[in-house]
């Protein structure tokens, strides 16, 4: 039942052997399960008001049990604000205000499994027990706007204990900005640059710690109430670390071969598939190059790889691929251009094809004709945003505006400009 048929519902009662229809109950509906009021948004803002092409921009998608109503979604971006790993106020109006708005998923921006795996002391954590009551307020804002709420897990292995880019892009964080240098982990003690720590190389006892410690993290955002959890594999962060044999010149079984450099991202994919439900999607943050293909002669990540890799991820139950690449060694050149990693999710897509693998491409997507161009030359079947949400919280419904597209937007905001929750058909339909 939609909002309109829940407040207009015309009680008959038989009166004296006949039906007596009653005025349509107008009432301003709460959403359920959150302890204050809050207005229902039904369907949640940023659905379409007419039945979309199957695979289209502003077409649902199913990820096992979880329907998104649009495939516009919110990129994970570190905010540098968080208490001892804590969310705060800032993450609560952060992530909500473009829940409100209309997007088909927000995703956290990437959250530790140990505290010495942020990235700067103000990031994210699920090390603790204590990190979940305020996400469960986040969590619970945003299920009561009808939108979803995915978590990006990881650790920033060798790029670890840095300063908020805001204060020093460059600087590393020591122990008088609450820092940790002495214990930045990498698959090898080499450096991302001259400029960070050079990490200590984990041994197989603080793999098999790191792994206890993600399962930890995996069963919190389950619990907590998290609708889907993104394993961040790039963007040259520890797992990235691991698959890259830039960074990982070990001889054990997680270094040398493709099939060792990728056994932690696949251990740690099986860890987290057997800790979650059945019909519990799982994201992968998947790099798919170093950008370093001008010089042939450096050992690098590339497209095949990825590939190779990607196969395998869509046989351990992965649901979603979002694929990006870059930020795993500083000697990397890419040219900054309007869809920018489309092919590289078209080559991953393309590689997954007939495994039911759900496909997602970042960077460089800044206008809606972008967005409609990487679905319909099906380079992808999502589209993730960053920058773009950052200058516009209401990118869904500039986006539909400029699509020419009509979308429901939240009843508070929608009803100055005529978009109440009365169906008003698409001049196109």
């Amino acid at each position: 039942m939609t909002q309109l048929e829940a407040i207009q519902v015309a009680d008959q009662a038989p009166i004296d052997g006949a039906l007596q229809v009653a005025k349509p109950r107008l009432v301003n509906e709460g959403a359920k399960d959150v302890p204050y009021f809050t207005p229902i948004q039904q369907p949640a803002a940023g659905t379409a008001r007419d039945p979309q092409p199957e695979g289209t921009l502003f077409s649902p998608l199913k990820l096992r049990s979880l329907t998104l109503h649009n495939r516009i979604f919110v990129s994970p971006m570190c905010q540098y604000s968080a208490d001892n790993g804590h969310m705060t106020a800032w993450h609560k109006t952060h992530l909500s205000s473009f829940a409100v708005r209309g997007a088909g998923l927000v995703l956290t921006e990437v959250q530790a499994v140990v505290p010495e795996g942020r990235i700067s002391p103000e990031d994210l954590g699920i090390w603790d027990d204590s990190h979940l009551a305020p996400m469960k307020e986040v969590i619970d804002f945003i299920h009561s706007q009808g939108t979803h709420i995915g978590i990006q897990i990881g650790h920033a292995g060798r790029k670890a204990s840095t300063i908020a880019p805001w204060v020093d892009r460059k600087a590393v964080a020591d122990e008088n900005a609450r820092g940790w240098p002495n214990t930045v982990y990498g698959p090898s003690a080499v450096a991302y640059s001259k400029d960070t720590y050079v990490p200590r190389e984990m041994t197989l006892q603080d793999i098999d710690a790191f792994k206890s410690k993600w399962v930890d993290a995996v069963k919190r955002a389950v619990k907590v109430g998290y609708d889907t959890i993104e394993i961040h594999a790039a963007h040259g962060y520890l797992i990235n670390n691991f698959l890259s044999p830039t960074s990982n010149h070990r001889t054990d079984k997680y270094g040398g071969s493709f099939e060792n450099r990728i056994r932690l991202l696949v251990e740690l994919t099986e860890l987290t598939r057997a800790n979650v439900p059945e019909d519990y999607p799982i994201f992968i943050r998947l790099p798919s190059t170093d950008y370093l293909e001008f010089d042939p002669s450096i050992p690098q990540w590339e497209i095949t790889q990825a590939q190779r890799l990607a196969k395998i991820l869509a046989e351990k139950g992965v649901d979603f691929l979002d694929v990006t690449g870059g930020g795993q060694d500083a000697r990397m050149k890419v040219a900054f251009e309007p869809k920018y990693q489309a092919h590289l999710a078209a080559a991953i897509r393309e590689a997954v094809k007939g495994t039911g693998v759900i496909v997602g491409t970042v960077g460089g997507i800044a206008t809606g004709q972008h967005a409609k161009e990487v679905l319909e030359a099906g380079q992808a079947d999502a589209v993730l945003a960053g920058r773009a949400f950052l200058k516009d919280p209401n990118l869904v419904w500039t986006w539909a505006d400029e699509l020419d597209i009509d979308v429901h937007a939240p009843s508070q905001y929608g009803w100055p400009f005529g978009r109440t929750r009365t169906h008003r058909p698409s001049k196109h339909h």
